[in-house]
């Protein structure tokens, strides 16, 4: 059975109740897509918490940042990725020994191994959709959000 992501409404639901959003690929560059995205989803009131092996210990956006999944300290409700696709079944793993809810691959990613992966542990998946651009659409309400968002 072909992938198909989760209708729009669902995709609200979903960032209406997130918590936390570690981001597996965050770089510390600013001028980099990741970088960029996750700023935008914090400025909107969504915890980010990065996850890059190559920056761990370091702050970015604030937020110290962790050299993996199993290493954050706190609950995961969503894994957003910035990683190649051949990596994702692994990130995939590793979202599901943390108990992540959800599973969002980010525009351009996809991994149909990852996704049965995610789907094998209860977790819902979003591929080759950027977490930015579906906000803009649902505008889900963050109780949490700073004024004016």
């Amino acid at each position: 059975m072909a992938f198909e992501n989760p209708s729009r409404e669902e995709i609200k639901r979903i960032l209406e109740q997130v918590g936390n959003i570690a981001v597996v690929g965050l770089s510390d560059k600013t001028d980099r897509t990741s970088y960029m995205i996750a700023g935008a989803m914090q400025s909107r009131g969504y915890r980010i918490i990065p996850v890059n092996p190559a920056a761990a210990g370091q702050k970015i956006l604030g937020e110290t940042c962790y050299a993996s999944l199993q290493d954050v300290p706190e609950p995961i409700d969503l894994v957003n990725v910035f990683r190649r696709s051949e990596y994702c079944a692994d990130v995939a793993r590793d979202a599901a020994a943390i108990n992540a809810r959800t599973l969002w691959l980010q525009q351009g990613i996809v991994s149909e191994e990852a996704a049965a992966i995610a789907h094998e542990h209860g977790m819902t998946v979003i591929m080759d959709r950027c977490i930015k651009v579906e906000e803009a659409i649902t505008r889900p309400v963050r109780p949490n959000a700073p004024s004016g968002v």
